[in-house]
Order: C-alpha cells, then sequence, then structure tokens
C-alpha cells in the first residue's frame, strides 16, 4: 500500500507495488495517443490484461478494459460527496447536541482505528468508510464547538481557509503548474513523516511533563507548525488529484471511488484542523 494522506496508508492505483504513473517506463509520443504530451501520463495501464505479441514486433500496449464498471469522475464526486456530507451531518449533530469533548476524543480515537483498518484492506469497504466519516465528524464537531467558544468565528474561518486551499490547488493541478512527480511523491511523504514524528514527539512530552511539550502547537514554533501542516495538507491535496486522474484514466474498477472519497476526506480533515488550530493560536492571544 501507498499513501497521499500523512497519517494513514492506503493502497494506489498502480499495482507494481508504486504509487500511480511512477514506475512505468516512458515511451516516446505516439500519433493518436491522448496521453503523449502529458508529463504524468502512465504508459502501462494497471488495469488491462496483456496483449499477445507476434515475434519480431515492438511491445503493444494493454488493451484498455471495458467500460462497463470502470470508475468515472461522476463516481468519485458522488462518494466524496456522500462522505464528506456524512463528516458535516454528524459534526452538526455533535455540535448542536454539545457532545462532551471526553466523548468526541473517543470517536476520534475510533475514526482513526476504522481509518487504519481500511487503509489495510485490500478492497474498500464503504460501510467502514462511511462509519470513519461519521465517527470524525462526532469528533470535530465537538472540538470545533469547544474551539468556537474560545474564539468565536474560529470553526468558519477555518471551513472557509479549507475550501480556499482546494480550490487553490484543484485550479494549481489542473493547470499543470503544480507536477505531481515521483520526486514530488518522494519529498511530500519524506517531510510529511519528519512532521508527524515532530507532533507525536510533542504529544509525548505534553502527556509525560505537562503543559504544551516542545512548544511545536503553540506560540510562535504552534503558528509555524501550523502553516507547515496546512502546505502539506494542500501538497497531499494534489497527490489525491493524482490518484483520481490516474484511475480514471487507466481504468480502476469503479468501487475505487471509495478510496478516492477516503483519501480526499482524510486530506481535508487534516487541512480543517490545522486551520481550526492556527485560528486559535493567532486570535486566542488578542
Amino acid at each position: 500500500m501507498r499513501s497521499s494522506n500523512p497519517v494513514f496508508s492506503r493502497r494506489g492505483f498502480s499495482r507494481a507495488g508504486g504509487y500511480a504513473g511512477f514506475n512505468a517506463q516512458q515511451q516516446p509520443p505516439q500519433a493518436g495517443n491522448p496521453y503523449a504530451t502529458n508529463p504524468y501520463a502512465q504508459q502501462a495501464n494497471p488495469y488491462a490484461a496483456p496483449q499477445p505479441q507476434a515475434p519480431g514486433q515492438p511491445y503493444a500496449p494493454p488493451a484498455a478494459p471495458p467500460s462497463a464498471g470502470r470508475m468515472t469522475m461522476d463516481d468519485v464526486v458522488a462518494r466524496t460527496g456522500m462522505t464528506l456530507g456524512l463528516v458535516v451531518v454528524a459534526a452538526a449533530v455533535s455540535w448542536i447536541t454539545g457532545l462532551s469533548l471526553g466523548l468526541a476524543v473517543g470517536a476520534g480515537l475510533v475514526a482513526m482505528v476504522l481509518g487504519f483498518v481500511q487503509s489495510f484492506k485490500r478492497k474498500p469497504s464503504p460501510a467502514l468508510i462511511l462509519a470513519y466519516a461519521a465517527f470524525e465528524g462526532l469528533f470535530l464537531g465537538a472540538l470545533s464547538n469547544y474551539v468556537n467558544q474560545w474564539v468565536n468565528g474560529a470553526a468558519m474561518q477555518a471551513v472557509l481557509g479549507t475550501m480556499a486551499v482546494f480550490t487553490a490547488v484543484l485550479v494549481l493541478y489542473k493547470t499543470r503548474i503544480i507536477r505531481v512527480t515521483q520526486r514530488f511523491y518522494r519529498f511530500v511523504m519524506a517531510a510529511a513523516i519528519g512532521f508527524v514524528l515532530l507532533m507525536a514527539v510533542n504529544l509525548l512530552f505534553a502527556v509525560f511533563g505537562g503543559g504544551d511539550g516542545l512548544g511545536f502547537r503553540s506560540g510562535g514554533l504552534g503558528i509555524l507548525f501550523g502553516v507547515i501542516g496546512v502546505v502539506l495538507g494542500a501538497l497531499f491535496l494534489a497527490l489525491d488529484f493524482k490518484q483520481v486522474e490516474d484511475g480514471i484514466a487507466y481504468g480502476a474498477p469503479k468501487e475505487e471511488a471509495w478510496l478516492s472519497a477516503f483519501g480526499l476526506t482524510l486530506t481535508l480533515v487534516w487541512i480543517y484542523l490545522e486551520f481550526l488550530r492556527l485560528v486559535a493560536i493567532l486570535q486566542g492571544d488578542n
């Protein structure tokens, strides 16, 4: 499995053991090939069966799989809408009912476990993904309500910030200003691993030493690491878009749309939490 999320790992679309589009050999442009000038195009279709090759003839690329049962953009949008919609509904219920932080933390832990279970499954489980969305929503709603009581309007500012980042990355990706290459992928993953390890160490110091730990999540350092967290989330959005693009282009099974929805939800939740923390730090001192 490969990951385009800093917390959870999940299988990518490539069956050759790497991230989709990164472990296929480049081929020279061919007339009529719609991906001839696409620097992101994967030249080997991991979902098509190899075609017989006559002696002395050059390699023939695999035929595209049948259109029936293939993932489409509509599938991805619909399932992402369902998953994010459930997160929003659960968050609203948690907010309105005034769910306690203790229960919210429990819901967050359940969501984390469900996320890990889905990450290591060979196939996406819609029930598991939707259950994750429900528990994640309960956690986010209670946490947002708590922060909003301390800093009025923090939740709405975090939502607007998340939407702005999503829109900006989508535009930059579609215009190819952001180019998802193997080097890009390795850099993002290395940065994410370092970031998560630092946050884990900070959490351990906070739990056993009290206070803010090493101070990575408060004050000036908190602002710096909050900005880094948002930037990392934006970069992971680009990886998510790449995964969706490859899956559609190379005939991923329709069920893989649930994995795309799961990945996008994880990344957007990550960005939202970082924005919520940033707003709390920036306005909490005013």
